[in-house]
């Protein structure tokens, strides 16, 4: 996905000073060096950090995980297998939804969840 995004690391180094964790404590938290973490946070890594160690970030700094995987650049693993499941058709509802409003895209997905089964349509 090329270099971390630098909104990121902002926002980062942001929420985690003011959730008072110092650099080397949320760097053994989340299990990175603090030098990496100081990069991370500065944007200066060639890849950003997984999707697993962002969502532990996240996590640690009670925020959504997702939005902060998409800020990182990743996507969640959950969601890469889903599309590998049906490789054309999730990038083309995914397209086709792309000018919805987030209480849109809520409704649409409370409706595919009512539905029977959990792959798909009956």
């Amino acid at each position: 996905m090329g270099k971390n995004p630098p909104h990121f690391g902002i926002l980062l180094r942001k929420t985690r000073t003011e959730k008072g964790f110092s650099l080397r404590k949320f760097a053994e938290l989340v299990g990175v060096s603090p030098t990496y973490l100081s990069l991370v946070e500065k944007g200066k890594v060639e890849r950003p950090p997984t999707a697993e160690r962002v969502r532990r970030m996240a996590e640690l700094l009670d925020e959504s995980p997702d939005q902060w995987i998409a800020l990182a650049g990743r996507m969640p693993e959950d969601l890469a297998a889903i599309i590998q499941k049906q490789p054309e058709a999730m990038p083309e509802l995914l397209r086709a939804a792309q000018g919805l409003t987030a209480e849109e895209l809520r409704k649409l997905a409370d409706e595919l969840r009512k539905r029977p089964g959990k792959d798909g349509p009956p």
